[in-house]
This record gives C-alpha cells, sequence and structure tokens, in this order.
C-alpha cells in the first residue's frame, strides 16, 4: 500500500498543454479563474502537456487546511486580489493521468505516482507531498494527527486509476478525537425522530468559566439511546439557555434547555475557526466528570 496524508480541499483535475492551464472540479466545472495563483503550474513542466489530479487547499497560518478560508474563495468565482493574498491556496498533486500524449491510467499507481515524482512540480502554489510504502502506515497516521490533518488514504500500490467513480483500491483512513462535553439542551426531533430528541446541544467552559457553544450532535444517538435520554433530560428542563453567549439563532430555534450537569463524551475530526466540533458523533454519558472540569482547550 502507498500511505499519503489526506488534504482536505476542493479536488481539481489540471489539463497543461504546453504552456496554458485549465483547471477543471469534479463536476467538470472550469475554475480555472477561481484561482488565479495557480496559474504559474502552466510554465512549471517546461513545456511539456499533462493531466494531473489533486487536491487545491487553503491554509490557515498553521498550515492546516482551513475550511473557512476554503469556503471563502469557493463563493468567489473571479477573485479579488485582496481575497488571494488574505486566503491563498496551495494545489497539492497526488495522480499524473496523461503525459505527452501517453494515456498512464492504466498503469500500476506506484509507477503513476513516481512518474509524477520525477517531474519534480513544486512552486509557490503547487507541490507533490510525499507519499510512503511498506509498514509506515501507523506512523504516518500518528504524523498526521501531530500535523492536525483528518487523515490519511491507503492507495493499493497496483491499483490503476479509475475516473468518475470512487475506488475501492483508495481508501480513507479518517482521524478522530475524543473530548468531554456539556450537555446544555436539545432539540426536538422531526421525521422518524418525531416525538424525541433531534439533536444535542453541547457546551464547555472558557477559562472564564463562560460555558461556551461548541455545537450539536445528532449521529450516534441510537433509538436504545434516545429512550434512557429522554426522561433524564425533561428532568433537567430550564427556561433559558445556559450559555453565557447567545447561541446562533439556527441552533436555537425551539431548543429546550438543560441545567448544564450532564457530562458526556463525543468523538470529533477536528475543531472549526468558529470553535465548534466538526462531525461529533455521540459516544455516551460519564457519570464519574464533575461539568467545571469540562473545558475548551486553549
Amino acid at each position: 500500500m502507498g500511505i499519503e496524508f489526506y488534504w482536505y480541499g476542493v479536488r481539481a483535475i489540471a489539463y497543461l498543454d504546453g504552456h496554458t492551464m485549465r483547471l477543471h472540479d469534479r463536476s467538470n466545472v472550469d475554475i480555472t479563474r477561481t484561482y488565479p495563483e495557480l496559474a504559474t503550474l502552466s510554465t512549471a513542466p517546461a513545456g511539456r502537456r499533462a493531466v494531473l489530479d489533486g487536491e487545491i487547499v487553503a491554509l490557515a497560518r498553521n498550515g492546516v487546511p482551513s475550511l473557512a478560508a476554503l469556503r471563502q474563495r469557493r463563493r468567489t468565482p473571479v477573485p479579488s486580489a485582496g481575497l488571494v493574498s488574505a486566503a491563498p491556496v496551495r494545489f497539492y498533486l497526488f495522480d499524473l493521468l496523461h503525459l505527452d500524449g501517453t494515456d498512464l491510467m492504466p498503469l500500476p499507481y506506484a509507477q503513476r505516482r513516481d512518474a509524477l515524482q520525477r517531474l519534480d512540480l513544486t512552486g509557490d502554489a503547487v507541490d507533490t507531498p510525499p507519499y510512503w510504502t511498506g509498514d509506515a502506515g501507523p506512523a504516518v497516521i500518528a504524523a498526521a494527527g501531530e500535523l492536525g490533518l483528518q487523515g490519511v488514504v491507503a492507495k493499493r500500490l497496483a491499483s490503476t486509476y479509475q475516473p468518475g467513480r470512487r475506488s475501492p483500491a483508495w481508501i480513507k483512513v479518517p482521524l478522530s478525537s475524543t473530548t468531554e462535553v456539556i450537555v446544555a439542551g436539545y432539540k426536538p426531533g422531526r421525521g422518524r425522530r418525531s416525538g424525541t430528541i433531534g439533536s444535542l446541544l453541547l457546551g464547555m467552559y472558557d477559562a472564564d468559566d463562560r460555558l461556551t457553544y461548541v455545537g450539536q450532535v445528532s449521529t450516534g444517538l441510537t433509538d436504545a439511546t434516545l429512550d434512557d435520554l429522554h426522561p433524564r433530560l425533561d428532568a433537567l428542563r430550564q427556561a433559558t439557555s445556559p450559555f453565557t453567549q447567545p447561541v446562533p439563532r439556527q441552533h436555537a430555534r425551539d431548543a429546550q434547555w438543560l441545567r448544564p450537569v450532564l457530562v458526556a463524551d463525543v468523538t470529533f475530526r477536528s475543531w472549526t475557526p468558529e470553535r465548534r466540533l466538526r462531525q461529533p458523533t455521540w459516544k455516551g454519558l460519564r457519570n464519574d466528570r464533575d461539568p467545571a472540569q469540562v473545558r475548551l482547550p486553549t
């Protein structure tokens, strides 16, 4: 297997023809003008013709992919110079599909990747990150966690490129963390969950002892869990929000507020720039924890 870091961004195909370049997203929409800083790629391979696959990523100052910055760029088909400067992107290349008229897609992944490395496409806004083979998997996964990335991708070295479909030979290995949260409210369910709980509103205390909203969770709430939680939560209902700052209106709408005494574990992928849990999943209540000890990470 080949192991690569998983860079969360916009999947894109780059078409290089001599000294011109076009970028298309996975829906085949031309996005060349959306990312003008990537125009330097057109001159990188010394006039060669190539089709490349990769991920356009917006990085925060700490070098970790920023979904907020990426959303800002995606909303603007033709960005201003100021936006390009404030939210720059990089194009991380991970596959070579055609080179100088030769179709490389039937070749094994290892051969395509080696051919891509030999092109040496590295510059101010373009990079070809490394990949690892052998028994490096656990170390690469650990490194991804230390770097704050969302995971890795494992690819069979003998796999061909399969356009237009999710290849079973390419497997995403997402990383998740576990944290303690305070259950401070819930929203009524709809549809199949009508008459019970739709999602739980979660909080943590900040450095000034203010209960701060960190998101809501609905994934992982089984029917048995809901049956157990419902009477517990109803006994804790109160008229006003326990959060120090207002909860965003769309999340507070129809909320039933609770005394913030229940502590639970959730897993999640990462923190958003707004200090919210990304993709949390319910794991269960913690009866051994004091809510005052549940703190936002600094």
